[in-house]
């Protein structure tokens, strides 16, 4: 890492019309719930969540379902003593304590449901509550969208929440364009977390314009694509177990060779920044002005550190086109 990145100040945004400002670099903390990453090392995210605060990251993002309640039990243990450094997003809607709703998946043998009932909401905020060891949430986030409970019930019970305080602000996530303006009717949104990288930009032409014209702020998760544009995977490497990438059709052979002429071609890029590729990726999904967060998932304090330093990577226009060019020309097979 260069000294002008080393030394440089993180970028930072404002959640909507919540007032609350945070880091351009969010910490996502899927991966040390363990579930669907091949397992879990506490001691080590615990050290990654201490070592994005120290380099400037201020939100936070967690859920219950990652890991059923282990990632936010964590989180919480983690910001001890440091609560008041931290942004935490947390999210509900996606249920094991009831099976009103529709039927998402099966997890350690308990069935979990897409449910956004009133009281359902306020349950789980209360269950988050608990395991993040704190009396307020700042993003409270609809995980994933019931088709069985209006939206206007959803919406006046995170309103309420927040008029209680246990909120500060309030998301939603993997929604379509008409449902979020059906939760605009009946209240100010003010983030959407939906999947954003190089190779996942439908949300240009859907979402974002619906966001820009109501103060809506993206917070873009998956900045990596789960780590497929973390740098050139090893031809050899293996991901197993519960490991979503195991069975990804986009880390087969001939993707792994595909990227590999990808990073080839931006090699010149990267030394010129002196930046490793993952900083690249990271500092091109919030230099094209699509996401206002870019959301990193790290397990360890070296990735929680690489990632954050990206925050203050500047790119000039020119290599914002160099990355699209070689995108077109290398990575149109993998999306």
């Amino acid at each position: 890492m260069n000294a002008v990145m080393m030394n440089a100040a993180m970028k930072t945004t404002t959640l909507g019309a919540s007032g609350i400002e945070c880091s351009a670099i969010g910490l996502g903390t899927w991966a040390m719930g363990g579930w669907m990453w091949g397992g879990q090392d506490s001691a080590a995210a615990t050290e990654a969540i201490a070592a994005s605060l120290d380099a400037g990251v201020t939100l936070i993002d967690t859920a219950p379902a990652y890991g059923m309640g282990a990632s936010e039990q964590l989180v919480g243990a983690a910001l001890k003593g440091r609560r008041h450094e931290a942004v935490i997003a947390t999210k509900c809607g996606l249920v094991w304590h009831t099976q009103q709703g529709t039927h998402f998946f099966d997890e350690d043998g308990h069935p979990v449901h897409r449910h956004l009932g009133r009281a359902s909401i306020f349950h789980e905020a209360e269950e988050s509550l608990k395991r993040l060891q704190t009396d307020y949430i700042d993003l409270y986030i609809t995980h994933w969208q019931d088709s069985t409970t209006p939206v206007e019930e959803t919406m006046d019970a995170l309103l309420d929440l927040k008029k209680q305080g246990k909120i500060r602000a309030i998301g939603v996530s993997n929604v379509d364009a008409p449902t979020l303006a059906e939760y605009l009717r009946h209240g100010p949104v003010d983030a959407a977390q939906e999947r954003y990288s190089l190779i996942d930009r439908e949300i240009e032409q859907t979402l974002l314009p619906l966001c820009g014209r109501n103060n809506v702020t993206i917070l873009g998760y998956s900045s990596l694509a789960l780590g497929l544009l973390a740098g050139p995977i090893d031809p050899a490497r293996q991901f197993t177990g519960d490991d979503q990438r195991a069975s990804n059709p986009r880390f087969s052979a001939a993707n792994r060779a595909r990227l590999k002429a990808f990073f080839d071609e931006l090699e010149p890029l990267r030394r010129q920044f002196g930046c490793s590729f993952g900083q690249l990726m990271i500092a091109w999904t919030l230099s094209n002005g699509s996401v206002s967060v870019a959301l990193c998932g790290a397990r360890t304090r070296s990735q929680a550190t690489e990632n954050a330093t990206a925050g203050a990577l500047e790119l000039p226009e020119e290599a914002v086109q160099r990355i699209d060019d070689a995108a077109s020309a290398h990575l149109k097979a993998l999306a």
